[in-house]
């Protein structure tokens, strides 16, 4: 049986460039300020690339500590470094061409065979990599905009 969840944003124009997201399932999560770079914005908060980028790093950095934990690994902290590479693909459009993440992940030196067992397993159980590396379906539709009757 198929178990299905949804997760939702409201991303609105700020001013420029910028753009707020919001997240109405979770009431206690404070907004996010997204900016372009410049010449374009004026780089005051990440981007869309690097927020991908930063929920790569986040699931990979949760996935592993699950899983350390779950052996139960004492884990002291675990640092997920990330960079998204952006280039100019064939027909000069910039696209997302990489994305590279180092996982620090701090334990005991005795946990050391439990680490070793879970970093073969980890990266199949992070649901934001596993489906950016198979591709996502995006379907985009643009809402008609409504017209105030003529006065």
């Amino acid at each position: 049986m198929s178990e299905e969840r949804a997760h939702h944003v409201t991303v609105s124009l700020a001013r420029k460039y910028e753009f707020v997201a919001e997240f109405p399932d979770v009431p206690e999560a404070a907004a996010i300020l997204f900016d372009e770079p410049a010449p374009l914005g004026d780089g005051r908060a990440p981007n869309a690339a690097a927020m991908l980028g930063a929920a790569v790093g986040n699931c990979l950095a949760a996935s592993l500590t699950f899983c350390l934990r779950k052996s139960r690994v004492d884990v002291d902290g675990v640092t997920a470094h990330v960079t998204t590479h952006v280039a100019k693909n064939e027909q000069g459009k910039f696209r997302i061409s990489g994305i590279d993440v180092e996982l620090a992940p701090e334990f005991d030196a005795a946990d050391q065979a439990k680490f070793d067992r879970c970093e073969h397993l980890f990266e199949d159980f992070c649901i934001v990599t596993q489906s950016v590396r198979q591709g996502i379906p995006v379907n985009v539709t643009i809402k008609e905009r409504e017209v105030a009757p003529a006065s």
